[in-house]
């Protein structure tokens, strides 16, 4: 059986008091919790913070993004291996608003997850479709090229390390969410693309949903045969709200 992973993506959020307030929230809300992978995800400067909160506790510390170099003129970027110097175990990469707003190419995101596996990182693959490319019953095949370009550049092989979140862009922040049908349905079309070249990675790797998953919602998606655990933006800011949703996760373990 997959372990269930739910890991918080803070985006563009936070402050050193709330910072410390919401993450001693989480993980003593995690000593109830067993056979859940937890992580967090702040801003890059922020890293060092949750880092020292985290420590020797079971919280994965993540990032939002990082360079596909390792070193060099690149004024602003961030390497992996620096993340990983730090403590980071996470990176989240293509996520919809990186593609979108920052121009980033599915051949960018794939050279992004090689650099990451190199430095000993384990990438979160955002892939999913905007409303208009859904409505244009163009969902599969958006799907298909994202994870194509990874597989192309890094190997079917590199998914035994990567985490995959299918993350609807339509139900980014809108408050709209995928039915628990919908959801698995792509699920299930992302692992049969995996199967199509290893089916024993495509047994292996955890999917998760990243499209408004709440509390109240959380336990019908991850009650989903394929889905494995989630992505969690707005509802990751309130320890509350982030520690439902792990629990329901861990629901699903039995």
């Amino acid at each position: 059986m997959r372990k269930p992973i739910v890991v918080g993506n803070w985006k563009l959020n936070g402050s050193s008091a709330d910072n410390e307030s919401l993450v001693l929230g989480v993980i003593d809300g995690m000593r109830e919790l067993n056979g859940v992978d937890v992580g967090v995800c702040p801003p890059f400067v922020y890293l060092p913070q949750v880092e020292k909160l985290a420590e020797a506790t079971d919280l994965g510390l993540g990032a939002q993004n990082c360079s596909e170099h390792d070193s060099g003129a690149f004024t602003g970027e961030v390497a992996p291996r620096m993340l990983h110097d730090i403590g980071a175990r996470y990176v989240i990469l293509g996520h919809s608003e990186r593609r979108a707003m920052y121009g980033e190419t599915d051949e960018m995101v794939s050279d992004k997850v090689k650099a990451a596996l190199s430095a000993g990182l384990t990438p979160i693959l955002c892939v999913g479709e905007t409303l208009e490319q859904r409505e244009a019953d163009e969902t599969e095949a958006v799907v298909r090229q994202q994870l194509a370009a990874v597989i192309s550049g890094n190997g079917i092989q590199a998914f035994e390390h990567i985490v995959i979140a299918y993350e609807p862009v339509w139900a980014i922040g809108t408050g709209r969410t995928a039915s628990p049908e919908q959801a698995q349905e792509v699920h299930a079309f992302i692992r049969g693309q995996l199967a199509d070249h290893d089916a024993n990675v495509a047994q292996s790797v955890r999917i998760q949903y990243g499209g408004s998953m709440k509390p109240g919602n959380a336990a019908e998606l991850l009650a989903q045969p394929d889905i494995d655990g989630g992505l969690i933006g707005g509802a990751s800011l309130k320890s509350e709200d982030f520690l439902g949703i792990c629990r329901a996760a861990a629901d699903t373990v039995g």
